[in-house]
């Protein structure tokens, strides 16, 4: 059953600074990449992805055509990248994309957030423009390109991640409120699908997240202004309070992975009334991350 966390066991809270100006509508996704040392992210309904190097904070712009839906290092060099109806990889010392062929060709849905899992292979999940309900789904693209499709009837694919054994894995379809988790088999199958935690709906929507070395898991809450960390045992321990309503995604960043950033958007939001969305925001929590997976092909 999912864990709720009891009224006298108040978790500790924490503020998230600015890490930069607002430069993405919609930011999400962000990944640490550790072979140039800077922090990649999304501004997906601009189709870009936007990289920042740690030693300096410098950002540098890419396009990648009409949605930009998550990236992840590759194991040898390039990226591989989610675009609006499948994949795309790019090559190392390069910013050109090679488009793979596209996975579906229905208009109306588009890729939306993906990650890798410990044998190196990219998945990545869909959601209609509209978000109706379960048009979605989840695919995986394996290191020699081919494409599978491992759950359906998804509303708003989002947040994926698997724990270090490589034995349990993560995963937020929006409008659940859930994280579930699932068995992951000896063959790197998505085993039996569990709740892991609840969130009530004043708390907000969970999207994005991301794992500790403690076995602690992170979500941003959507329209909650906040992250949370819940422990193994699905127990609310920490919440991050960010000044801009619509956090998307977080990861641990930096050499030793202990700073977590997180990614903001500014869709949908009075721009006036909170400025600073769809900026990056960091705090360092104490945990340190889990090393980023790469795709393997």
């Amino acid at each position: 059953m999912p864990q709720t966390t009891p009224d006298n066991d108040r978790p500790r809270r924490l503020s998230a600074e600015q890490a930069g100006p607002p430069l993405a509508h919609h930011g999400e996704g962000p990944v640490w990449c550790p072979a140039d040392g800077s922090l990649r992210w999304m501004d997906m309904l601009a189709g870009d992805i936007l990289a920042r190097r740690h030693t300096d904070g410098a950002i540098e712009r890419t396009g990648v055509g009409r949605i930009a839906a998550a990236v992840r290092p590759r194991r040898n060099g390039g990226f591989v990248v989610a675009v609006e109806r499948g994949f795309a990889l790019i090559e190392p010392g390069s910013t050109e994309l090679h488009r793979l062929p596209e996975v579906w060709n229905d208009p109306g849905v588009r890729m939306n957030e993906g990650g890798c899992d410990p044998r190196g292979r990219f998945y990545c999940g869909s959601m209609a423009y509209d978000a109706a309900p379960g048009r979605g789904a989840l695919y995986r693209l394996d290191p020699d390109r081919s494409v599978a499709r491992v759950l359906d009837g998804v509303t708003i694919s989002n947040g994926l991640a698997w724990a270090p054994p490589g034995d349990r894995a993560y995963y937020v379809d929006t409008p659940t409120h859930r994280i579930d988790a699932f068995d992951v088999a000896p063959d790197g199958e998505l085993g039996e699908r569990r709740a892991f935690v609840e969130i009530p709906p004043e708390q907000g929507n969970p999207d994005g997240i991301c794992l500790d070395t403690e076995g602690g898991v992170w979500v941003a809450l959507w329209d909650g202004s906040a992250v949370h960390r819940y422990t193994p045992g699905g127990r609310l321990d920490t919440v991050v309070e960010l000044p801009v309503p619509r956090p998307t995604a977080c990861t641990f960043a930096g050499p030793d992975l202990s700073e977590l950033y997180i990614t903001t958007s500014a869709e949908g939001i009075d721009t006036e009334r909170w400025p600073q969305a769809g900026a990056l925001f960091r705090v360092v929590p104490g945990p340190v991350g889990t090393p980023p997976l790469e795709f393997a092909g």
